[in-house]
């Protein structure tokens, strides 16, 4: 229980890896407040984690601002400080890059990274009010170094969340506030079903580029979150780890047609 007694606020947690977040730091003695825009899977996800002494749930859009500043306003009112931001709220859109709207572009940035920047705000003017540093952990994905068309929007909010990652944590060290990042492969949640698994085709694709030949769980992503929250990371800030079972080591690769 190397995390008992710290407070932790985690976006996106109404299912997948943020709702494995948050039963996680329970179980290790974390206090919680979970958010997400989805109020109705918010709830039923509160209700089946239980513990009331130990947990709060907040609405809201990570893409405004006020909404996440809520978030770690709850945190505070409810358990007095906050030690640990888990920015994981995200989503993907499977489109052909010369069909990207506007107006989707806008989303998937809006909430992928401009709404990551926000909790990274508002985290780390709450650590250094309170004094005593904290932790705050992006959610990235592999996706942030390889190229895949299908999910371009997706990947250029991962790619910015990577350097989103680097900078903070230069510029929150002083303050003794850590900035990591998670960078998953392809994890079993709702996500990967809609926007990746769009068709046995497309998941043995994504198998055969994946070396431990199985999807991950969103537990096995959570306990190296725990991990980078815990005093045993104190040395690691600016890093993105990568629980993807081996797929950026064997890398993206397409067909090729010789000419």
């Amino acid at each position: 229980m190397k995390l008992s007694g710290k407070v932790a606020a985690i976006t996106g947690a109404a299912r997948g890896i943020g709702k494995a977040c948050a039963k996680r730091f329970l179980d290790d003695g974390v206090k919680v407040v979970i958010s997400d825009v989805d109020a109705e899977g918010l709830a039923a996800t509160a209700a089946e984690l239980g513990r009331p002494d130990a947990l709060r749930t907040v609405v809201g859009n990570v893409a405004r601002r006020a909404d996440v500043d809520q978030l770690v306003t709850t945190a505070v009112k409810e358990f007095g400080r906050l030690d640990i931001m888990v920015n994981n709220a995200g989503v993907a859109r499977n489109r052909d890059i010369l069909e990207i709207s506007e107006e989707e572009f806008d989303e998937i940035i809006g909430i992928n990274l401009k709404g990551a920047f926000f909790g990274v705000q508002a985290a780390a003017k709450q650590m250094i009010a309170q004094g005593g540093g904290g932790v705050i952990i992006n959610m990235s994905s592999v996706n942030a170094l390889l190229a895949i068309p299908a999910l371009a929007t997706y990947a250029m909010s991962k790619g910015g969340m990577k350097q989103l990652t680097s900078v903070a944590a230069v510029a929150l060290a002083p303050h003794n506030i850590r900035v990591v990042a998670v960078g998953p492969g392809t994890i079993l949640t709702d996500m990967v079903a809609s926007s990746i698994y769009t068709s046995e085709d497309a998941r043995k694709t994504v198998m055969s580029r994946t070396p431990a030949g199985r999807g991950g769980e969103p537990s096995e992503v959570a306990s190296v979150v725990a991990f980078l929250a815990s005093d045993d990371a104190s040395y690691i800030t600016g890093q993105t780890i990568y629980p993807d079972g081996g797929r950026l080591i064997l890398n993206y690769t397409v067909p090729v047609k010789e000419k």
